[in-house]
């Protein structure tokens, strides 16, 4: 009986033990990165300002599904070049198709609200950053196709990064072999529920890339790095117990646009409608600190 208590006891101080140092174990805070789509936020153009529809132009405000980046940068003040604030992440490139470009079969291609990132917060350098640089790099999404009369649904596959190297990428049941690097407006579209598909190109430097401080940190010609302001300065003191979640908002405000042949506003590349930007309209960062 001695002997059995003694055993017994031994468990008892075996398992408190164990439930002490599970309770010690904690986990390190983290950065964390997710984008938003919204429909109502202000459409600006190149330099950040407001910007309208031109004439001889339509638009309209797609249904987003997914989006990717090349690159993440927090930038302390309106003067900090590119590349000079805390760089976070910058995807993978190869060589591939004869020149640097993204690589798309490793890019991360999230939903909404989904964590696109998740960084230490102990490897982000400690400071006050006033503005945030995110370089996207893929979109999909839908949008309303009109032809003969009748209106459909489809979905665009939009490149939008400096220059990507594509092997052979989907939009539900049709395939695009590309095997080949695409600059920077290289698009895919594929007719929901029916077997028609098509690509095309953007014209060279028609994508809206709003960079409210251009005039202090310009960003290069044929990049997308979106530049987008803090409400209030994201401060890393090095001191967080928990995790710091920023929302990069971006504006999807009728950020499809292309030339009107009948104008009706409607979206009708059988009668020679051709799609000149897919650029997102804006961005809007936050944080929960």
């Amino acid at each position: 009986m001695m002997k059995t208590r003694f055993l017994f006891f031994g468990l008892i101080i075996s398992l408190s033990f164990f439930s002490c140092q599970k309770d010690d174990v904690t986990s390190e805070p983290n950065l964390i990165i997710k984008f938003k789509f919204d429909p109502n936020q202000v459409r600006l153009n190149n330099l950040g300002q407001p910007a309208t529809i031109p004439s001889g132009n339509a638009a309209q405000t797609p249904i987003f599904n997914t989006i990717s980046a090349h690159y993440f940068e927090l930038a302390p003040n309106t003067f900090t070049q590119l590349g000079q604030g805390t760089v976070l992440y910058h995807a993978p490139e190869t060589m591939a198709g004869g020149s640097s470009a993204i690589d798309f079969d490793q890019s991360k291609i999230v939903a909404q609200d989904e964590v696109f990132l998740s960084i230490p917060l102990s490897q982000v350098t400690q400071g006050s950053y006033e503005w945030v640089r995110v370089s996207l790099s893929y979109q999909n999404f839908d949008v309303s196709i009109r032809n003969a009369g009748t209106d459909y649904t489809g979905t665009f596959a939009s490149f939008v990064g400096f220059n990507t190297y594509i092997n052979t990428h989907n939009i539900g049941t049709n395939t695009f072999p590309v095997n080949a690097n695409r600059a920077q407006g290289y698009w895919a579209f594929g007719l929901n529920g029916f077997p028609f598909a098509t690509s095309g190109q953007a014209p060279a430097g028609a994508t809206t890339v709003p960079n409210p401080i251009a005039a202090t940190s310009p960003i290069p010609q044929g990049s997308c790095v979106v530049t987008g302001k803090f409400a209030n300065n994201l401060v890393i003191k090095g001191n967080e117990t928990k995790d710091v979640v920023v929302t990069l908002s971006l504006s999807i405000n009728n950020s499809i646009e292309w030339t009107e042949v009948n104008a009706d506003g409607k979206y009708e590349p059988s009668i020679g409608e051709n799609m000149v930007d897919m650029g997102l309209r804006g961005l809007i960062p936050s944080h929960d600190k």
